[in-house]
This record gives structure tokens, sequence and C-alpha cells, in this order.
């Protein structure tokens, strides 16, 4: 490679023109795709987004955290396959849809149900072409010859087998059910579709007269609308006021219907008066106290949530407007004798924003308690998916063992439509796979289709499978399949995790992903939730366009700790970038010193410096931690790992102490900086690669190399070649004093061109023996007239003076030093020093922390207590030597 080559790259970071021509090189060249059979698998399958619009924060950091994982391991070696795909997401499109329509004064009913679908098709088309968009600008390694939809013809096939060997199991089932109803969408929802929100209400008491004319009984309701469908009073069978009550009638006022008053364990004694109504078709504890009592189901509302039939003179009312109207006509007639205020919980549609109804409905379920116990089981088995943080496993398993059965129906005609068939003939349901011609009962042709669509999470549940060729027994199913880790938000454990568990358990009798990965939320610079309302959202492209992608993934992933939010802060996208311009710097001053090197030229077996030595032994280092925390999902400790590396060792440090070689008159030494500056940014840009894909790239096209692409180059391991503690200890000896005269410089304003007399008294022989192996990088970086190193060195008077570890370090500077201040600087590294060494020994008179520790980590400390006690000792000598 020519030096030509190496200078064509441009003098500014410009991450627009860098980041616009990768991707597709990526994308052409087929590097996404798995092409290595023979070696082990890695597989992950996205999260699909949803068809409802582009991709927001939480996707870019959840994609990020992926291809993070995935990019390593492509490195690494493995046959690796990340699957991309979108999801159908009923209600939510349809949603939008609708609201498009809307605004050209049209309904869905105007179009008619084929119409409507081809314009929802239409809607899918674009968004999927728009995450498409987003995917590549974000730099994700997805294998697009395996992308899918979740109403593709396979997905599709898989959820109509899913549905009939469920209900053929009897595991799926149609009936009348208590169910929380949007009456915006006009669709039942499952219960971990409903928001529940703290809302100001009311608690209205009214006085029900018993029959007999012998008194009343009082009662207390949240939603007096629904006293319309009372079927009876309860009241707990153990409850004295209430014994000589049981089995007696009242008399529903308004209505006139007689009803009566039973007992019910379900009661709560202490609630109101003790006693409660009963509407078993729009209350769910209502509902099961009706089946125990076998009463009459009354539904005093239609789907819109309007008083129906059953409502009497209130017909055709909202029923909030009906609330209003029942409020006043009880208080006319006496029935209605105390409102007090009430602060309670009521659900709202996720969806719509609607107040959820509970309304009495035919709707299809899955029986959840079969499907569940095998989930069970397994996590208790100790055999189960390893969820990271690990305190998410309870949360889960609380779910799954308290879990309902799951209503699945949908009133939309975007989904997957229910495979089930009813004769007009006879009345006959057909469940199949295929759609009959014919009924089986009766041989009539009057078939029809159930109106109903499937709760989108019925087929997001297969998703890890149904991607991979399920219900066929493919290629990719026997090999990629389970996946390797599920990277998701904690806000879906119930609504997906916990569902494609139960459905790959009962289909393919083993757990869909050996790992879940949860990460938090997304949130603005003040903690809240980023939300249209609040105007707080901020669009991934819009900080790309600012930023770049490679910025914002850096970003996004070394903020990001397992299970908990994340803020979001303008400065740190741009201190990312600061990153990325500090990385593209270092890379053209080591490109402007290699002068025609080639790849074939990098040797590092002969004679290494300390500082090449030590280098080396922190790449392998990094190596080593970055590969360690990347395996254990710590996104954030690997970029700091790296941060640090890259921008204070090889950057600060390393690259400014290859200047003595690369301008130096020694051409062995020069050849062997440069193979270490080659080899060490070559094997830094392979660590970065994953987090910060583009840039690497560029960077790595430029410098000698070997490979197309670092998407395919090796990933960096240490393997114990470049092992050298000694050299460690010998450059932190040599950094630590080398910056302490830089401090004392800047404290009194001496600046570096001013040479000065440096005084070294270093405790022991080894420590002297380090720094005069070491002095041409003192003499370099330090500039002292005169530099001694002796540690018979007496105390000098009037000098600014630094302890380093293993030796006292003094600057004579007569004229520029006030001796007041610099009592008071030593007095102050006195206080710094008392509170490090009261930090480090509460932490070693913790018995937790010693006993539970690994013993590296209370050696550590145990180091750092003897460093910090003998630092304060000489600390307190020199203010006790200036104030003599």
């Amino acid at each position: 490679m020519t030096q030509q080559k190496e200078l064509d790259m441009p003098t500014k970071y410009d991450p627009k023109e860098i980041e616009s021509k990768w991707y597709e090189f990526w994308v052409d060249k087929g590097m996404f795709e798995p092409k290595h059979p023979g070696r082990e698998s890695f597989s992950v399958v996205i999260p699909p987004p949803n068809v409802t619009g582009v991709l927001h924060l939480g996707h870019a950091l959840d994609f990020t955290l992926q291809d993070i994982l995935v990019r390593m391991k492509r490195m690494q070696g493995y046959d690796t396959l990340w699957l991309p795909g979108t999801d159908h997401a009923g209600i939510a499109t349809q949603a939008k849809v609708e609201a498009k329509l809307r605004e050209e004064g049209l309904s869905r009913y105007d179009l008619g149900r084929e119409k409507f679908l081809e314009k929802v098709w239409e809607w899918k088309e674009h968004y999927a072409g728009t995450i498409r968009r987003q995917w590549s600008k974000m730099g994700f390694s997805l294998d697009y010859s395996r992308e899918r939809f979740t109403m593709d013809e396979g997905l599709s096939r898989a959820v109509r087998t899913v549905f009939v060997k469920l209900y053929e199991k009897g595991l799926i089932y149609r009936g009348k059910y208590i169910i929380n109803w949007d009456p915006a969408a006009r669709t039942a929802l499952s219960d971990i579709e409903v928001e529940y929100k703290e809302v100001q209400g009311a608690l209205y008491h009214m006085k029900y007269p018993l029959k007999d004319g012998s008194g009343h009984i009082s009662v207390a309701t949240t939603r007096p609308e629904t006293m319309l469908g009372d079927t009876a009073v309860a009241v707990h069978p153990d409850d004295e006021r209430y014994k000589d009550l049981i089995g007696k009638t009242v008399i529903l006022p308004i209505i006139g219907r007689e009803i009566p008053i039973i007992a019910d364990e379900y009661v709560d004694r202490e609630f109101g008066s003790g006693a409660v109504k009963i509407t078993p078709a729009h209350d769910p504890n209502d509902f099961e106290i009706g089946l125990r009592h076998d009463l009459p189901q009354i539904v005093v509302m239609d789907e819109a949530a309007k008083m129906n039939e059953n409502a009497g003179k209130y017909q055709g009312m909202d029923r909030f407007e009906c609330r209003k109207q029942i409020v006043k006509d009880l208080q006319e007639e006496g029935t209605l004798f105390k409102i007090e205020e009430h602060v309670h919980s009521v659900g709202h549609s996720e969806r719509s924003g609607a107040v959820v109804e509970p309304y009495l409905s035919t709707q299809w379920f899955v029986k959840m308690k079969p499907l569940a116990e095998k989930a069970i089981e397994l996590q208790k088995s100790g055999e189960g998916v390893k969820f990271v943080p690990e305190r998410f496993e309870k949360i889960y398993l609380h779910w799954i063992e308290n879990v309902r059965d799951w209503c699945i129906s949908r009133q939309l005609w975007w989904g997957h439509r229910i495979p089930a068939w009813y004769c007009g003939g006879c009345g006959e349901m057909t469940v199949a796979m295929e759609e009959p011609h014919r009924c089986p009962k009766c041989d009539s042709d009057q078939l029809e289709q159930d109106s109903d669509v499937l709760d989108t999470w019925f087929s997001s549940g297969l998703w890890p499978f149904s991607t991979m060729g399920w219900p066929e027994e493919t290629e990719d199913l026997k090999r990629f399949y389970p996946t390797n880790v599920l990277v998701t938000g904690y806000d879906i454990i119930y609504f997906w995790v916990a569902r494609m568990i139960f459905t790959a358990l009962e289909f393919t009798r083993q757990k869909p992903f050996q790992d879940v990965l949860i990460h938090g939320l997304i949130r603005d610079s003040e903690g809240r939730k980023m939300s249209k309302s609040l105007g707080n959202g901020v669009d991934p492209l819009d900080v790309i366009d600012k930023y770049g992608a490679d910025a914002m993934r850096f970003m996004l992933s070394t903020g990001s700790t397992p299970g908990q939010d994340l803020r979001f802060h303008w400065e740190k996208v741009e201190a990312a970038r600061n990153f990325a311009n500090k990385i593209w710097n270092a890379s053209r001053f080591v490109l402007m010193n290699l002068e025609g090197f080639e790849y074939k030229d990098i040797d590092l077996s002969g004679p290494l410096g300390t500082a090449d030595k030590w280098i080396l032994h922190r790449l392998s280092e990094t190596a080593e931690e970055v590969t360690r925390h990347l395996n254990e999902y710590n996104f954030g400790e690997a970029g700091r790992e790296l941060y640090e590396f890259i921008w204070n060792e090889f950057c600060d440090w390393y690259i400014e102490l290859s200047k003595l070689y690369l301008y130096g008159d020694d051409p062995a030494a020069k050849k062997t900086t440069q193979s270490v500056l080659c080899y060490v940014l070559d094997r830094t840009l392979r660590l970065l690669h994953p987090f910060m894909p583009f840039i690497t790239e560029e960077i790595w096209q430029h410098i000698p190399h070997q490979g197309e692409s670092i998407v395919v180059a090796e990933w960096p391991e240490n393997r114990g070649e470049y092992h050298f503690p000694d050299a460690v200890r010998k450059m932190t000896l040599l950094m630590d004093v080398i910056k302490n005269v830089r401090n004392i410089r800047a404290e009194v304003n001496v600046p570096m061109s001013k040479k000065i007399q440096l005084i070294i008294r270093p405790d022991n022989e080894q420590i002297e023996e380090d720094l005069q192996q070491g002095k041409e990088y003192l003499e370099r970086f330090c500039n002292p007239e005169k530099l001694e190193i002796d540690m018979k060195l007496s105390t000098p008077d009037k000098a600014m003076s630094a302890v380093v570890s293993g030796a006292e370090l003094f600057l004579p500077l007569a004229g520029l030093i006030d001796i007041d201040q610099e009592i008071k600087r030593l007095e102050k590294e006195l206080e710094t020093l008392n509170s490090e060494v009261e930090r480090v020994q509460k932490k070693l008179a913790n018995k937790g922390f010693v006993e539970k520790a690994p013993a590296h980590v209370v050696e550590q400390e145990k180091a750092k207590e003897k460093d910090y006690l003998e630092k304060r000792e000489k600390v307190k000598s020199r203010i006790a030597a200036l104030k003599a």
C-alpha cells in the first residue's frame, strides 16, 4: 500500500460522507449472511418493529446492543445469523390507517374489508421500506435474504398450525367471558394491553329497599350506570350484620327488578357497607360470583359503550352521560344518600387511550395454565431461560404462576383471521388449516369465516421458530434454533417474552433462546418518558444527521446498564462524536508516519522498548476485558474500557511517546515503532468495530491490513504473547511522574517550554533503576534543565513537590513558588488522601465485602490502602518541612 493511498484519508472526519458508502458495500458482498455451516452457530432474531411508523430511539438502543453482539461473534468466527423482520401490529396499524381515511372523510366500512386491507398493505410496504432504510443508516448487520413479516405466507401458515393444534388439544376455546373492551377501537384487549391510571372519581352510596318493606341495604359503586345490569347484592357469609338478610330480595331502584341477597366469600367486609351490588355482565369479579350463584348476565351497553335496550329510558346515552343522569334521578327519588370523592385505578386502552369497559362478550381464549406449567417447571429446574439482570426472572415467574386465560380474538380486519367457519345451514363450527368448502355435518356450502382476527402477540409469540421455517423441518431451524439471546425492553416481558417461551416449549420442545437481555427505556435528560404529548421525543435520524450513526451507537451502548433506564443527553452524543474525531486524528498521524509501510512489514519479534511492551500488554488486557464484558452483556463497561485505552493510553500517551523513535536516528527502533503503531491501531479498530462500524471500516481500509473488510476480520484475543507486567509497572511510574510534573507546572504557570530542575527521590533501588531506565521519556516530556534521580537526595528548600507511588518529586522554583500557597495545596491533597484512606478502610472493615468479593479485588483494595497511607505520610512530612 503506497503512501499516496494512505494520505487519501481526509483531514476532517465527516460521518455523512463515510457512513453513506459502507453499508451498501457490506450488503452487496453478502457479509451479513451466514456462510460457514461447519462452524458453531450464533443466532439472534430481531424483535420485529411494528409497521405503524418509523423507528424511535428505543429501537436504536435495542438493535445497537444486538448488533454489537452479532458483529463480535461474526469476527470470532461463528456462523452468525441476525434475522430481520417486522410486525403487522394489528390494532395499532389499523388505527393509523383508519385515522388517515378519516382525513379523507372515509371509514373502513365505506371501503369494505378487502379494499380496506389493500390500503393497510400499502401502508405496510411504505413503512417496512422506511424501517429498512433506518436499519441501514444505523449500520445494523442484518441478513436481508431471510427477512420476515408476521403476516407473510410462511408465518401465516405457522400461526394457523398453532391455532388448530391448540384447538384440537382443547387449549383454545370459545366462550362468554368478561373481557376488556375498547369502545373506541371496538375490540377486545388482553389484560396486558390495559394501562391503569389513578383517577379522581366518586363513590356513590345507594339504598336498595327490601321487598318485604322491612328496611334497606346500602351499597356503594364508582359506576352507577352499571346498576341497570345488577342481578344480586352480595355480603360475606360470616358478616353478622347481614346474616338475617341472606336469601331475602331487594327491589332494584329505577328498574324495579327483584334481585336476591346472596352470600359469597369474595366480599370484603371492611370496604364500604360490606354489601356490594353484583353486575355479572360488566365486572370481572361479579362475573365469577355470578357463575358460582347461577345469576343472569344482563348487558346494558353496546360495543360503542352506549346504553342499550336493557337500560330502559337511558337507551342511546353514552355511558358517562348516563352516569350523570342516573345520579340525578337517584338523588331525586332519595335512593342516593351520599357521594364522596374517591381516587381509584381505572383501566385505559394502551392503544386508543379510551376508558376500558369490562364487557360480556363471546371471544376466543387460550387456556394458559397447562402451557404455563411447562415453563414454570423448566425455569425452576435451573434449565430455563437465563434472565439478565437476574431479578427479571422473579417478575417473569410471578406472572406465569398467576396467569389468566388469554383472550386472543380481536374485532379488527387487519391481522390473522381466525381459521373457524360457521355453517349457515346447521350452525356447525369448523376449525381447520385449509378453508372448507362444505359443512362436514350437513354438507351445506353456506360457510362463513369468523370475522375476528388474532391478537398481534399470538403471531409474534412464534417469532423465534416460525421465522426459521417452522412447521417445516428446515435447515435454518436445525442450524440456528434455539437462538442464543433475545434483547428486549422490560416493558414487554409479559406481552412477548413469556408467550414466546410458552409456545416454543409446546411446539418445539425447546426454549426459544438461551438468554434474555433486558434493557431499560430511554428517557429525556430530566428522566421523563419520551412521548408526543410532552414533545420530548428524539428521532434517531436527527441524531445521525447531526453527529453520525457511530456517535449515536456509542452513546446509546455505553450509557446502557442491563435493566436500567437511560437518559438521553445531546452532550453525550457530542462527546461520542469527539471520541470519533480523536480516533480519526490519531489514525491520520499513524498513516502519515508509515511511509509506504505494508501489512507484511509488521514485525514485533525484535527488541521492544518499555513503551512498546506497555501498549501491547494493555492492548491484550483491553481485548480480554472488552470480550468478557460483552459476553456478560456489560456494554457500558466494555465501551468504557475501549474509550480509556484509545483516548488516554494509545492517543495521549503512546502516540506521543512514539515520536521519540519516529523522528529519531535509529532506523530499527523506527521500524519497530511503526509496527507497534500499525498493529495496535489495527487491533483497536477491530475491538471498536461492533460499537462504531462505519469509522472503523473507513480507517481500516486506509491502514495496512489483510482481508476484504473489518466486518470479517479476526477478533483480537489475549493469547498471552504480549504479557509484560514489568513494562506496565515502569510505564505507570514514568507516566505518574510526568503527569505530576505537568500539573505542578500548570499550578505555578510555568510553560512546558521553560526548563526546570527536577529532583526525584525514589523509595528503593528498584524504583531508582526504573526511573533511570526511563530517563529519555522524563527528559522528553518533563523538559528538565537538570534531572537528578537518587535515593539519598535531601529535601530541597522552597520547592514544589508531589508524591507518586514509590517516589517523591521536587521542583525547586525559586522566585516562582509561594510557600503559603504550596502549604495550602498540600493540605488540600492531604484532605483528599484522608478521604481515600477512610473510604478504603471502611470497605475493608465491611465483612460482607471481604467475604463475598473475589480475592484479587480484596487484594487490590489492600494495596490501595497501603499506597494511600504511604502517600499521606509523605505529604504530612512535606507540610511540616515547609512550616518549619
